[in-house]
């Protein structure tokens, strides 16, 4: 025997008839209240993203930076930005100039 749940919400009452005919679109809408909600969708643009890659690694590298626990590809990276940046070459100046 189920038990039916009342999931309504005194202080969000379901829409009648006539909440509907008085509602308005987002065009009656001042600029400001708009400017208040942007349109975006997903995550912010980065002005450098990283790229997706296929790599052979040895499975000794893998299994070190995995013992580590989660974010073992970002320490991959930093390591490979420390080696980079050992050699005197700027990282963010090689960020920016990165083949797509």
């Amino acid at each position: 025997m189920s038990r039916k749940v009342d999931l309504t919400d005194p202080d969000n009452p379901e829409w009648t008839v006539e909440d509907f005919k008085r509602a308005r679109g987002p065009e009656s809408l001042s600029a400001l209240e708009l400017a208040a909600f942007p349109r975006t969708r997903g995550r912010p643009r980065i002005e450098a993203p990283k790229l997706a890659v296929s790599l052979r690694l040895n499975p000794a590298v893998i299994k070190h930076f995995k013992a580590g626990g989660r974010g073992w590809q970002a320490r991959i990276n930093a390591t490979l930005e420390a080696a980079i940046s050992s050699m005197g070459i700027d990282t963010a100046r090689a960020r920016e100039g990165a083949d797509h």
